[in-house]
């Protein structure tokens, strides 16, 4: 085991995705975290409060996670990288300041080692039933990039991928693993710290009283304004104009959410990852994500087997959803089929970007347990009749 200059762990080693996740962030330049125990997330805090002295950072366990989630917006407007992470009830509690810092444009990360639920459901067992509120969780209108890791490997390179999405965007990115990422253990290969390519924070080279946090306010992302450099200036989470104080009427709330959504709705091709294999041709092809990306392959090595003509689609960007991508497969295949531990949560978008032109399967599982492969197989058997 090797440390490089700044202590970011280099070389192979043998983790678990949590241990990864917090790995990831460190060599993303991660100097700030602030968060709540709660099961299955904890290890990422643990190994964060182990590690992030030596790399010159600050862990704080705040009183809970409504704190957490104002912590880390305020340290990321401080000048630093932050994130936290949590599961289920905790991550409801972070949806309202989760939506202050889409408002406020703040770059950090959240990560949500997904639990079942409602409630406070299974907290040791997986589930990837937060995906929709992933996308809806805080009101308003907003546009929302989630990440979703299948294994510690991923887990280490999407919390670089979201801390370079957070600062590209100027916005909280989400990490969406589950409770079987996170815990199962696997090789992790660190790569040299120069073999990392990191986005930094982006500031002003305008002279103080001449800049505003929110400049070129449209589809352009501004900088940021650095603190303690004689830049003064004000953010709210009220609708507010570029200078960024609130502005209460109908016109200033057209041009504040229209610029938060087309921030990600005008950048889709660079935002949206999928990893596709023998889709071209296929009849039926199975998208997934997560844990379910891995647990797919038995099944579909059978029905490979039997001469079924089937591709995968995973989705390691869940949100915003390939839109585009499965309308234009519908119009080939004969079916769609969506795998995914909750009941239909992602199943909907894909139902709906298909328009009918093919037909829609749901292989859902309400969580506790990854699937049975023999029924995604049977599912597969059903979509090709």
């Amino acid at each position: 085991m090797k440390a490089n200059p700044q202590n970011v762990l280099t070389g192979a080693h043998y983790l678990d995705g949590n241990h990864a996740a917090a790995e990831g962030a460190i060599a993303a330049g991660c100097k700030f975290f602030a968060g709540y125990p709660i099961t299955p997330s904890t290890e990422i805090a643990e190994r964060f409060a182990q590690r992030i002295p030596l790399v010159g950072g600050v862990f704080i366990q705040m009183e809970d996670e409504l704190a957490s989630m104002n912590a880390i917006l305020g340290a990321s407007w401080g000048g630093k990288k932050t994130m936290s992470c949590t599961s289920g009830p905790g991550f409801s509690l972070m949806m309202e300041n989760f939506g202050l810092g889409m408002m406020l444009e703040t770059p950090t990360v959240l990560v949500n080692v997904q639990r079942g639920g409602p409630s406070t459901g299974l907290p040791t067992l997986p589930a990837q039933a937060d995906m929709m509120q992933a996308r809806w969780g805080s009101h308003g209108d907003y546009e929302v990039i989630a990440l979703a890791p299948d294994s510690p490997q991923e887990s280490f390179e999407l919390m670089i991928h979201a801390f370079n999405l957070s600062e590209k965007y100027r916005m909280p990115i989400l990490v969406m693993t589950d409770e079987c990422v996170g815990h199962m253990t696997e090789k992790v290969v660190i790569p040299e710290a120069d073999k990392i390519d990191l986005i930094e924070r982006c500031y002003t080279d305008k002279k103080p009283g001449e800049a505003w946090p929110y400049e070129d306010y449209g589809e352009k992302i501004s900088p940021m304004l650095p603190v303690g450099e004689g830049h003064k200036f004000h953010i709210t989470g009220l609708t507010h104009d570029y200078k960024g104080y609130p502005v209460i009427n109908a016109q200033a709330q057209d041009l504040a959410v229209r610029h938060l959504m087309n921030k990600v709705n005008k950048n889709l091709d660079d935002i949206i990852w999928l990893e596709e294999q023998d889709v071209d041709g296929a009849e039926v092809v199975v998208m997934s994500y997560g844990i379910s990306s891995r647990v797919v392959q038995p099944a579909i090595a059978k029905a490979k087997k039997e001469g079924i003509k089937i591709g995968q689609i995973k989705m390691v960007t869940v949100w915003p959803f390939p839109e585009k991508r499965v309308a234009e497969l519908a119009k080939k295949v004969k079916s769609l089929i969506m795998v995914e531990l909750n009941m239909g949560q992602v199943f909907y978008e894909m139902d709906r970007c298909a328009r009918g032109q093919c037909r829609t399967y749901l292989c859902g599982h309400p969580g506790g347990t990854v699937h049975d492969p023999e029924n995604i197989y049977k599912t597969i058997k059903g979509a090709v009749k």
